[in-house]
């Protein structure tokens, strides 16, 4: 079981939950089963972290919830089976953690190398106007834009959102 199925089971059982501090806060209107208290206790890090709001102002429950809307889009509206739905959602979830958790970089340095400009290779901004850029070579942009990936992909995973099968 993970962290997002403890906190599922939580819910269903008519827990609501919160954070202060390290601590998780519980809420019931009756006491909550031994099971569903194990769980918690058991997934406690993962469980903090999914209600935590990120850097990107997003907690993992906003995120998995952005998953699950897409998802849906994805397979209601858009006619994909349920499988190429969840990879187009976890792509969609890839992007947009990219565009909240913006890469910047000062002008005359390459963010890829460290390097300067070059005659032979000039630095190029990569980003939108509102978040800054990253000033990159072109020849740096692929390692750098792979890196970035990775770690978009690693953050999700983290937060409970597991790259799809077709992905792998």
């Amino acid at each position: 079981m993970s962290a997002v199925q403890a906190l599922k089971a939580a819910r269903d059982a008519g827990v609501r939950i919160g954070v202060d501090g390290d601590s998780l806060t519980l809420d019931a209107d009756s006491a909550p089963d031994a099971t569903v208290l194990d769980l918690l206790s058991r997934h406690k890090a993962g469980v903090l972290a999914l209600l935590r709001t990120g850097s990107d102002g997003w907690s993992g429950e906003d995120w998995l919830a952005f998953f699950d809307e897409r998802a849906a889009i994805a397979e209601f509206d858009g006619g994909l089976p349920r499988a190429s739905a969840e990879v187009h959602a976890f792509d969609c979830c890839v992007v947009e953690w990219l565009n909240r958790n913006p890469a910047r970089s000062p002008p005359a340095h390459c963010l890829g190398c460290g390097g300067s400009d070059h005659a032979y290779d000039k630095l190029l901004p990569f980003g939108t106007e509102p978040t800054g850029h990253a000033w990159l070579h072109s020849r740096c942009w692929p390692a750098w834009h792979a890196a970035r990936k990775a770690t978009a992909i690693a953050a999700l995973m983290a937060m409970g959102i597991d790259l799809p099968r077709m992905h792998r």
